[in-house]
């Protein structure tokens, strides 16, 4: 009895541990503060599925692939929280300076474990909120039966404040189980 109330005791000190770590991230990332200079950037959001993550801005890396924040991240002073929590559901966004840059989002569309990536350079504009939205692309096509058998292609908008300005699709390639994002012409 003493031991599995050690074990207990262990088990709710680690798990706390753990909230807490959560919560000086989410305090460090509430700290920043906005200065003269970060009230002209871009924000970058992503949405569409439960969960997406920012993974690079250019050469700074922002978040591991087991959803912890690299310390660089925060130093950059580039991560924002939009909520009160790391663990609700596409909790950061991104401050950049309007400028062309390089960003790599991984989004999950199907499982936690299998992440989608995309990378996408674009030049984003001052005072301009984006938005990379993931979805599936439903249309219908007159296509065989082993075409059709295929999953709908996954696809990404990069949407300017409401308007969508870029398409990424990844069309899933019967024969080779594998796909690439490529830009569609809107």
């Amino acid at each position: 009895m003493g031991k599995l109330l050690k074990k207990m005791a262990v088990g709710l000190t680690m798990i706390g541990s753990l909230s807490a770590c959560q919560s000086v991230k989410v305090i460090q990332i509430q700290n920043i503060k906005e200065s003269e200079s970060t009230q002209k950037n871009a924000h970058i959001y992503c949405a569409g599925t439960e969960s997406c993550q920012f993974e690079r801005l250019d050469q700074t890396f922002i978040m591991k692939e087991h959803n912890e924040l690299e310390r660089e991240a925060l130093k950059a002073g580039i991560v924002r929280i939009q909520g009160k929590s790391l663990k609700e559901p596409n909790a950061l966004y991104l401050s950049v300076t309007p400028v062309q840059h390089e960003v790599v989002v991984r989004f999950y569309p199907i499982s936690p474990d299998k992440a989608e990536r995309l990378h996408v350079i674009h030049t984003f504009k001052p005072k301009t909120a984006y938005t990379l939205t993931m979805f599936r692309d439903r249309t219908k096509h007159k296509v065989s039966l082993l075409d059709a058998s295929a999953p709908d292609p996954l696809c990404v908008d990069l949407k300017m404040e409401q308007k969508t300005i870029r398409r990424f699709c990844k069309p899933y390639n019967v024969l080779t189980g594998l796909g690439e994002f490529v830009e569609k012409k809107l």
